[in-house]
């Protein structure tokens, strides 16, 4: 059974002028496709099987990411179901050259683990073994009410 921890990988994305939107920040369709490629990288850790999106249960965008600066993702399991998965994300400006970074957007996306045929499969159960594992389940878990 794979724990919390397992499924966390957090990925950096540099901000490029053909990323950004006409404030010059990074627009917003771009940061929803590293949130769900990195969420289904989670997902699919978790499940040991190819993970496909089904939902966006919430995407909230808070601050703006700016040209040059560096979209960190970061993404971990927080539930499961019988074939499906539920994935917190989270964005951070960060600042390339001083590492200072600051929170930009909350989301949760549910993926789908499907066999070689696109027909949903079964996903393991998901343990929270240590406090910072129940911690981070506990505070994706109150963000869906």
């Amino acid at each position: 059974m794979p724990t919390v921890l397992e499924t966390h990988i957090r990925n950096r994305f540099r901000v490029q002028p053909n990323h950004a939107n006409n404030n010059d920040t990074l627009h917003g369709g771009n940061l929803m496709k590293w949130l769900d490629e990195v969420g289904a990288m989670s997902a699919m850790r978790f499940a040991g099987e190819t993970c496909v999106t089904a939902r966006v249960n919430e995407l909230d965008f808070d601050r703006p990411i700016g040209i040059g600066d560096i979209a960190l993702v970061e993404a971990y399991v927080y539930d499961a179901g019988r074939t499906s998965v539920d994935v917190d994300l989270r964005a951070w400006r960060e600042n390339p050259r001083t590492g200072e970074s600051e929170q930009t957007t909350e989301s949760s996306f549910t993926f789908v683990a499907i066999d070689g045929d696109g027909r949903p499969v079964s996903v393991p159960e998901l343990t929270a073994e240590t406090e910072e594992e129940r911690r981070l389940r506990e505070r994706a878990l109150a963000n869906e009410s």
